[in-house]
């Protein structure tokens, strides 16, 4: 599903060149649920960004679903991100003026989606992730760990085949990150693809398999 070959990033800060990932190379198969941890600094966000499409590489490839994305333009990198990747982030990036439900709807609106269909695929997803009762809530009415769970289900309601996790249980008490963990492990075994970024050991053991990133290289990669 995902497949990283000698992937470089370097950005421009003035007149020094800072590179932050050192020739990647990783694959991801379907439906795997993967974690990579590094700590601050180690290049974890970066590569995240790389797999999500909302960065490119200096150099190297990236196969996503067989197809090589890496030298896409930016509308067909928009197109990819809104179809075939779903996002959950660390800050929940939920809009607060609106409700759970109009929050998930969001991406769907971009997609070009009829309000019936995406109007239920959001009912149907906040279902899923057991919020049936808070729909019609604004972010500032519900709980760190309700809010997060919207954002699953934004994520979710697009139906696409790899979800990206960022420190999605950083802004967390125990319990509320444990139901999230809980969550993102059941959609593991309905068959999504999952790429978790942490720096929380505990929550990397929940995956499937670990690969560990310092300094822009991956240090190694354990079943």
């Amino acid at each position: 599903m995902i497949d990283l070959k000698d992937i470089t990033k370097t950005y421009d800060m003035g007149s020094v060149q800072v590179q932050v990932l050192r020739g990647i190379t990783m694959h991801v198969d379907e439906g795997e649920f993967l974690a990579i941890i590094g700590p601050s600094g180690s290049g974890k966000s970066t590569l995240m960004n790389m797999i999500g499409c909302l960065d490119t590489p200096t150099t190297g490839e990236y196969y996503l679903d067989g197809k090589e994305i890496s030298t896409y333009n930016e509308k067909q990198l928009s197109k990819i991100r809104n179809q075939k990747i779903g996002f959950i982030f660390q800050k929940f990036n939920l809009l607060p003026k609106l409700t759970a439900l109009e929050n998930v709807e969001l991406p769907l609106i971009y997609r070009g989606m009829n309000h019936k269909e995406r109007r239920q695929r959001s009912i149907d997803a906040l279902e899923k992730v057991g919020l049936s009762d808070r729909m019609n809530h604004k972010p500032t009415e519900l709980s760190g760990g309700q809010q997060q769970r919207v954002a699953i289900a934004r994520a979710l309601a697009g139906d696409p085949p790899v979800l990206l996790a960022d420190e999605p249980t950083g802004n967390l008490d125990s319990k509320s990150g444990s139901d999230v963990m809980n969550l993102i492990k059941q959609l593991s075994k309905e068959g999504k693809t999952i790429v978790l970024i942490t720096h929380d050991n505990e929550v990397a053991m929940e995956a499937q398999r670990t690969i560990t990133i310092k300094d822009g290289l991956l240090l190694n990669s354990n079943i």
